[in-house]
C-alpha cells in the first residue's frame, strides 16, 4: 500500500477539529492503518476527542496480538469509547465531546473497514463508490425513504450524528469488507469534503490524477474552492502490490 493523507481547518472554522492517521507500515497487529475522526463538542472539547481517540487507538494497536482484523478493531475501539467518555464526564471542559471515526486495513487483497459517525470510506477502482454508511438523521430518513436523497445534502439537520464514539458507555460500530486489486484505491474522509464535494467530482479528480499526494490535495482545495464550511480531512490508500 501506498498512502498520503492531509487535514485543513478550512474557512470558517476557528480550530481543527479533525484528526487522522496513516501508516503503510504495521502497527502492531495491523500491517497497515488509516484513520480519519471528526470531533463534536465545545471549544476544547471536539479536538480532544478526535485526537485522543486517533492516537489512542494506535497505541493500544501496537500492544495487540494478531487476531481477526475486526475483531480487533472492535475491541480497541470500545476501550478507546471508555476512556473518551469517563474524560467527558469527570472534566467540565469535556463535557458532552465525541467524535467520528473511519479505520481500514487491508491484509492481502480484502480491506477491513470499520465506522462510526458519518466520516465515510470509498472504494476508487472504475468508479466511484461509498462504502460505509453514515449514522446520521438525514440518512436514516433517507434509507426509511421519508427523505430524498437529492434533497439530504443541503437538508437543515445534516449534522446530526446518531452514532459516535465518547458520547454513550458503549458504543456500535459498523464493518465492512471489500477487495482491493492492484492501482486500486480507498478514500477517507471527513464530511468537510463529503458535505462540500459531489461524489462525481471526487471520482473525476481521482481518475485524473495518478500522484496520491496531488490527488489529497485537489480534493482539500475543491472543498475549500465550494466553501470550506468545515474542518477537511482525506486520506488516500492505493494497493501497490510491488511495495
Amino acid at each position: 500500500m501506498i498512502s498520503y493523507g492531509a487535514t485543513d481547518i478550512g474557512r470558517r472554522r476557528k480550530i481543527n477539529q479533525d484528526a487522522l492517521f496513516f501508516s503503510d507500515k504495521p502497527v502492531g497487529c495491523f500491517p497497515n492503518l488509516y484513520i480519519v475522526a471528526d470531533g463534536m463538542g465545545g471549544h476544547k472539547a471536539g479536538d480532544k476527542a478526535s485526537s485522543y481517540a486517533v492516537s489512542r487507538f494506535v497505541e493500544l494497536a501496537k500492544t495487540t496480538e494478531k487476531t481477526m482484523p475486526l475483531m480487533v478493531m472492535e475491541k480497541l475501539i470500545c476501550q478507546v469509547n471508555k476512556e473518551v467518555y469517563q474524560m467527558s464526564e469527570s472534566q467540565e471542559e469535556y463535557a458532552g465531546m465525541g467524535t467520528t471515526f473511519v479505520a481500514a486495513t487491508v491484509i492481502g487483497s480484502t480491506v477491513y473497514v470499520m465506522n462510526i459517525g458519518d466520516s465515510r470510506l470509498y472504494y476508487f477502482g472504475e468508479q466511484l463508490k461509498q462504502v460505509t454508511m453514515d449514522h446520521s438523521l438525514v440518512e436514516e430518513l433517507v434509507r426509511a425513504g421519508e427523505l430524498d436523497r437529492e434533497k439530504s445534502r443541503n437538508h437543515p439537520q445534516k449534522n446530526i450524528i446518531t452514532r459516535a464514539v465518547g458520547v454513550t458507555q458503549t458504543v456500535e460500530p459498523d464493518y465492512f469488507m471489500l477487495e482491493l486489486s492492484e492501482k486500486e484505491e480507498i478514500l477517507l474522509c471527513s464530511d468537510g469534503l463529503s458535505n462540500m464535494v459531489e461524489d462525481e467530482r471526487l471520482e473525476e479528480i481521482l481518475a485524473a490524477v495518478d500522484d496520491i499526494k496531488e490527488a489529497v490535495e485537489m480534493c482539500i482545495d475543491e472543498a475549500l474552492f465550494y466553501g470550506g464550511s468545515d474542518n477537511i480531512a482525506v486520506i488516500i490508500a492505493r494497493c501497490d502490490n510491488g511495495r
